[in-house]
């Protein structure tokens, strides 16, 4: 861990040893954004966290849409991917409808949920929604079809009913991919977090990105990618840990086993 915060200051000084040699506007040094995220976001009272009115009016809202198109995503994705997965006539009807809907480009629909829900946090709530779903979707029908057939059959031996069969052995077996899919929708709801905010969104990151671009400010253009960054390593951190705690017993079955 040490070693890689090394990593990272020499990375941070390199660049900013660099931008003061060079002078370029198109790449202001560390410090500067530094210190304009302080300034923008975290200057406030204490009251408040710290947190300035545009935290406020910008950062929170962007971490809302984020969370409200997440839990969608995974309401829907979970349930429907177990129940895909477990039923092979389904799967055969379904496939060809699923892997036309994850093969469009979301930005490209972006207009169409413009048109549907109109500008505001419905319209973006529903493109994050749409775009994270699949990747949770699909990797949750593939683990719930890779249910070991043989404890499958020891559970109908044991006449396990199918709300036990389901809780303790197919949602078990089906964690560890769900898990995988929903690291992928976390770090794509930021991208498309961004994209729905500078369509025409009046708060948000990616909204304040688009301000500070159009009137040339580059220390709140990159500061906007920096918080994205943070926040995406923070997410992942979040996700990570939660699947830590939850397949405890996976990673001790996976130890056993071998």
């Amino acid at each position: 861990m040490a070693a890689r915060w090394v990593v990272l200051a020499a990375v941070m000084l390199v660049w900013q040893a660099w931008a003061n040699w060079r002078q370029s506007s198109f790449f202001p040094p560390p410090s500067a954004i530094v210190a304009q995220m302080h300034q923008l976001w975290f200057s406030g009272p204490a009251s408040h966290l710290w947190l300035t009115s545009s935290a406020i009016g910008n950062v929170l809202p962007s971490l809302g849409r984020i969370g409200g198109g997440l839990a969608v995503a995974v309401a829907v994705g979970g349930p429907l991917g177990i129940a895909i997965g477990r039923s092979s006539a389904v799967s055969g009807y379904l496939d060809p409808l699923l892997n036309f809907g994850r093969s469009l480009p979301t930005v490209a629909l972006v207009t169409v949920f413009l048109v549907v829900f109109k500008l505001g946090d419905q319209m973006e709530v529903a493109f994050i929604a749409f775009g994270t779903v699949w990747p949770i979707l699909v990797n949750t029908i593939d683990g719930a079809r890779s249910v070991d057939p043989l404890q499958a059959e020891t559970a109908r031996v044991f006449r396990l009913s199918a709300g036990q069969r389901l809780t303790r052995l197919v949602v078990p077996a089906t964690l560890p991919k769900f898990f995988a899919g929903l690291r992928l929708s976390v770090s794509l709801s930021l991208v498309l977090m961004v994209i729905a905010e500078l369509t025409g969104s009046t708060s948000g990151i990616g909204y304040q990105m688009n301000s500070a671009s159009q009137s040339f400010n580059l220390p709140v253009l990159w500061g906007g990618i920096v918080l994205l960054g943070i926040l995406g390593y923070a997410m992942n951190a979040a996700v990570l840990g939660l699947e830590h705690y939850v397949l405890t017993w996976h990673r001790g079955a996976r130890r056993f086993t071998n």
